[in-house]
């Protein structure tokens, strides 16, 4: 089976689709670019799709490229025989590709190569033949193999070597090997001991688990408690199903003499090489299955709360939350623009609640602020409770809403907070981003490094590789899915846009600098290093809403705008019905004259048919506008008014594996268990709900001293 053919069937599409798409990534096309605009060439697979596609492209080829290289130092040592031409062939993943090259391979000094050099493997032979009848004793027969030159003094010492010799080859047979990792995932359990004092892993104290049916959390936490030298981590399997499935392929007469030295060798191969071995496989395989669901569970979670609803034509008030250093403010306006700063000193030890209350109500008054963000960090709910108060003692129908700091502080002290606000310190600009994450979180976001967002779990535990080649992929997604204004974006967001890398981002800022806004998509070309190539890739997913193209501020490719004038002109409209909203009944039209029709006049797919005509329907569309928009509160509660059987509506805010973590107004987030979220059985938290939904819940329990709240949505 080719690689392509796998995919096929691995992906469930067709061998063509395969086939061409592979051909498209060849070529440096990026895979918002092909999602978008290679629909044809694809058959319509989406960035989901596109994106499995090329992980398992590159791991399949990095397979075949290793498969040849075994096969090519095997056959260097004159030993490939049809037999292991066939299991390289028929092997599917790395792991027996390495069993089957694991007795080839260069080897360290080991006992077996010792005894090896001391002339033993005749002896070895000679146990393994297991007669009947060697005409002499074992000790007999060993003792012809004592040789004090080669350290070898007596009987017991030759069988010693002899049987490590034996050892080591049933620990290189790739076929063993392989039922015996099944056969330790079937049957073995994961074993956790208390090793530390850490309470936080005290439900894993002599806690024992199946490997097989571990839930992928549970590893992910007792690896970190065995990090963290809290507990003691093994998998343990009763020895006689190891050693009885041996014996059973290399015990062939029980009678014979030698049987007693093979069974020992057999024992010292299972105990010695082959079970802490087996056991580091499998604990790394879990692991890679744990931090797959992990990085797809944040993944999700991370898209969802990129792609919120921002809160449009508003003006907004961040509060970053303090103590002794006070709360800083700022206020910005509908575009993200900085209006105003200012520090207030509500909480101890200074208490300055009347000055402090005077200060916001005049930055609400004159700027007119719709919403005040109030950062969810230290003192966030004595903040909540005096902007609540001051609110409700105002004529004014301004709200707020809590807002997660997660990755404000590093954005705040990263080089491009210093470079956009050199004058801020580091809570100014936590108050800036708390801001504005609310009025466009896909915008503020993408500026911090989407580990420290919070929305995962055992990030910090990832490989950092894979975990951020799939949240790069992940943010690239939703970017480019909203679009982006070439005129106000900033170089963190440009740089997320497909085919623009981080230099040609602050490329495209310089120019907008020293040259003023784009006034066409076609100025680009005029940036440094953005030729046709990457104009191709990028051109689609930027807009210049002012441009007097009007297909500019749509998602209409440059290549298709030819495409695009004759449609529009073959139903009867102008580029200014376009730009005026007068176009809605276009799709009506076009399915009057036939879809397949009206695109083969056009020279173009009906993909990108249908595609033009969404885009001239509604011009500069957000496809976050049909998204729920974020809770806006105007009354504060405390964990003390929490009671059991209360029904509250909540945000969510982080997804797991165990369940779903809920925004319900009080500091401390509730928990809704997998098993609270729907009354019908879910499979996954992430079935039922998404980082960002509003849901009604109800209270179940709530721990005042350790500040837990248990929530369920079974209503």
């Amino acid at each position: 089976m080719t690689i392509n053919e796998r995919l096929a069937s691995e992906l469930g599409i067709t061998l063509e689709q395969v086939e061409r798409t592979v051909e498209l990534i060849d070529e440096d096309n990026t895979i918002p670019f092909i999602a978008r605009y290679r629909k044809e060439v694809t058959g319509s697979l989406d960035d989901t799709v596109l994106r499995n596609l090329d992980e398992r492209l590159k791991y399949l080829r990095s397979l075949e490229k290793r498969r040849e290289e075994v096969r090519a130092a095997i056959e260097g040592q004159e030993k490939l025989t049809p037999e292991i031409e066939e299991a390289l062939n028929s092997a599917m993943i790395l792991t027996e590709i390495e069993d089957i090259y694991r007795p080839f391979r260069p080897k360290r000094r080991t006992r077996a190569s010792v005894a090896r050099e001391r002339g033993l493997e005749e002896l070895a032979a000679l146990l393994l033949e297991q007669k009947a009848d060697y005409g002499m004793t074992i000790d007999e027969l060993a003792a012809g193999y004592a040789d004090e030159e080669k350290e070898v003094p007596d009987p017991a010492a030759a069988l010693a070597g002899a049987r490590d010799i034996i050892a080591e080859d049933i620990s290189d047979s790739a076929e063993y090997r392989r039922e015996l990792r099944r056969l330790m995932y079937r049957w073995g359990t994961v074993a956790t001991k208390k090793a530390g004092d850490d309470r936080r892993y005290e439900m894993y104290y002599d806690r024992s688990e199946p490997v097989n049916r571990i839930a992928d959390h549970r590893i992910l936490a007792v690896n970190r408690a065995e990090k963290e030298e809290q507990l003691a981590v093994t998998i343990e399997l009763d020895k006689s199903i190891p050693t009885d499935y041996l014996l059973s392929q290399v015990l062939s007469y029980t009678e014979s003499p030698a049987a007693e030295q093979v069974t020992l060798a057999v024992t010292d191969s299972w105990e010695r090489l082959i079970e802490p071995s087996i056991e580091r496989e499998i604990r790394a395989q879990l692991f890679d299955r744990a931090a797959e669901g992990a990085i797809k569970v944040f993944s999700l979670n991370l898209h969802n709360l990129l792609m919120q609803a921002p809160l449009k034509g508003m003006t907004a008030l961040g509060l970053d939350p303090g103590y002794r250093t006070g709360c800083k403010l700022a206020v910005i306006d509908r575009t993200g623009k900085v209006l105003d700063t200012a520090v207030i000193y509500p909480h101890k030890p200074q208490e300055r609640i009347e000055e402090s209350g005077r200060t916001v109500r005049r930055l609400i008054e004159k700027y007119g602020v719709d919403v005040v963000a109030i950062g969810n960090g230290t003192a966030s709910k004595e903040s909540e409770i005096f902007i609540a108060n001051l609110l409700k003692s105002m004529d004014t129908d301004c709200k707020y809403a809590i807002v997660s700091e997660a990755g404000a502080s590093v954005y705040s002290a990263s080089k491009l907070a210093a470079e956009e606000f050199p004058d801020f310190d580091v809570t100014q600009r936590s108050a800036v981003s708390i801001a504005r994450r609310l009025l466009d979180p896909l915008a503020e976001l993408v500026k911090i490094d989407p580990k420290a967002i919070g929305v995962g779990q055992y990030q910090h535990d990832m490989k950092p590789a894979e975990l951020d080649s799939a949240l790069a992929g992940v943010v690239e997604d939703c970017v480019n899915t909203v679009g982006v204004d070439l005129n106000t974006a900033s170089h963190s967001l440009l740089s997320y846009v497909a085919g623009i890398n981080s230099a040609t981002a602050k490329n495209i800022v310089t120019y907008r600098e020293e040259n003023g806004e784009f006034k066409r998509r076609a100025e680009l070309l005029k940036v440094p290093r953005i030729g046709a190539r990457t104009f191709e890739q990028c051109a689609g997913f930027l807009r210049v809403p002012d441009s007097s193209e009007v297909l500019d501020c749509t998602a209409v490719h440059p290549e298709s705008y030819d495409a695009a004038r004759s449609l529009l002109k073959r139903f009867g409209y102008a580029p200014e019905d376009v730009r005026a909203n007068r176009v809605g009944s276009l799709g009506d039209a076009v399915a009057k004259a036939g879809w397949g029709k009206t695109a083969g006049e056009l020279g173009i797919g009906e993909p990108t048919l249908r595609d033009i005509v969404t885009e001239l329907e509604k011009p500069g569309r957000d496809v976050r506008d049909s998204l729920p928009l974020p809770e806006l509160r105007d009354d504060v509660l405390e964990l003390s008014d929490l009671k059991p059987g209360m029904e509250l509506t909540g945000t969510v805010r982080n997804v797991t594996d165990f369940g779903a973590f809920i925004d319900i107004g009080v500091h401390q987030d509730g928990l809704a268990h997998v098993t609270e979220l729907s009354k019908q059985r879910v499979k996954h938290p992430s079935d039922v709900v998404a980082v960002g939904d509003i849901v009604r819940v109800r209270i179940l329990s709530v721990d005042c001293d350790k500040g837990r709240i248990a929530l369920t949505l079974k209503i």
